[in-house]
């Protein structure tokens, strides 16, 4: 079964752009990575400081690889001191 991942994170103020250029590094080696299905960065077009990840992963198991790549931690580690707020769903489909 996919797992969806819905990222929501929220910059420090004065924070939006840096966050911003540390987002956008991810995705290309997210959306490479086996097992990813969709590997999506949103901005709120209300709040500046709001950015959400959209993520499908084919498994659980894509899911555990992905949070050990070299890339995701260095993320990590690069926007621990952007983030003011980060609040993480994982999510399933629920089919009719």
């Amino acid at each position: 079964m996919s797992i969806t991942i819905n990222a929501i994170l929220k910059a420090k103020p004065g924070k939006e752009e840096l966050l911003r250029s540390e987002l956008l590094k991810v995705i290309g080696p997210s959306r490479a990575e086996e097992g990813c299905l969709n590997y999506s960065l949103h901005e709120s077009t209300e709040n500046n400081n709001t950015f959400v990840f959209y993520e499908t992963w084919k498994d659980e198991e894509s899911v555990k690889r992905h949070i050990e790549t070299k890339h995701y931690k260095q993320y990590r580690q690069n926007t621990e001191t952007l983030i003011e707020q980060r609040e993480v769903y994982r999510l399933k489909m629920i089919d009719s």
